[in-house]
């Protein structure tokens, strides 16, 4: 009997090795991997409004380190939603914008991060209704 399988289940199975679940390969793990950091959603919010330079977003974000701002500006970099461009200057200067992959994966996260939003005060006291009870 065949089963009809919907959706991001039909996608998964795709990806199931023949030793069992293997999701190592699944396009939307690679993807979502990235964009799900703690910073990357940020620098996208910031890069949507406008470009910056690097140090406009490190003070426009000033618990995050020059490191790890650095390595989440190369990470979007290298994933093709933003660009670097050096410009020659005394001293050199580098502004960051969306590509537009960029634009439009900020486009399809627009609603995520509206309902995150909306929601923050909802999953906070969920969070602490959970941790209250020491689970």
């Amino acid at each position: 009997m065949t089963i009809a399988i919907s959706g991001f289940e039909a996608k998964i199975a795709a990806y199931k090795g023949v030793d069992g679940p293997s999701l190592a390969d699944c396009p939307v793990r690679s993807v979502i991997d990235h964009i799900g950091g703690k910073w990357s959603s940020l620098v996208l919010i910031l890069l949507w409004e406008r470009p910056y330079r690097f140090g406009e977003l490190r003070r426009l974000v000033p618990d995050i380190s020059q490191r790890m701002l650095t390595q989440t500006l190369r990470e979007l970099q290298r994933d093709g939603y933003v660009q670097r461009t050096v410009f020659p200057t005394k001293p050199p200067s580098v502004e960051y914008r969306l590509t537009e992959l960029g634009q439009s994966l900020f486009k399809a996260l627009a609603g995520l991060l509206e309902w995150a939003e909306t929601n923050f005060l909802a999953v906070r006291e969920a969070r602490q209704r959970f941790d209250a009870e020491g689970v």
